[in-house]
């Protein structure tokens, strides 16, 4: 296996002192502030000394952890959930749940769709003495 080396050259070229602050100030200027770099979490927002600092990121590591494993401790479980007709009791993939719930509902219309079909006319009704005659609903 053949090694490429690159050949890196290095600008030698003498920068005045005055070049060298004027750039250094240039980067100073448009250096972010603090609060900003503590903003993006850059710089960790903590009044802490920096000997402490990763002591108190530890700290409020295992205390959001601890909170998490409270909140999971008291979550119900599935059948509760199923039972307060949170969740659906359906053994389908999560996936297809949607699809699943689209053809119960196309299958609930097109069954009541075929019972309407075979609904006795209200003068049958009222004829087998279901209706009276004053409560025929077509006047």
């Amino acid at each position: 296996m053949a090694e490429d080396t690159k050949e890196v050259k290095v600008d030698e070229t003498h920068i005045s002192p005055i070049e060298r602050r004027n750039s250094l100030e240039k980067y100073l200027q448009t250096r972010p502030d603090p609060q900003d770099l503590k903003d993006r979490h850059i710089l960790l927002d903590t009044n802490a000394a920096p000997a402490l600092q990763s002591a108190a990121q530890d700290l409020e590591r295992q205390r959001a952890t601890d909170s998490l494993k409270k909140g999971l401790e008291k979550r119900p479980e599935k059948e509760e959930l199923v039972e307060r007709n949170i969740l659906p009791d359906s053994t389908a993939a999560p996936a297809i749940q949607g699809q699943q719930r689209e053809l119960e509902k196309h299958m609930r219309a097109d069954s009541l769709e075929e019972k309407m079909k075979h609904r006795p006319k209200p003068e049958d009704l009222i004829k087998d003495g279901i209706l009276q005659a004053d409560e025929d609903p077509t006047k």
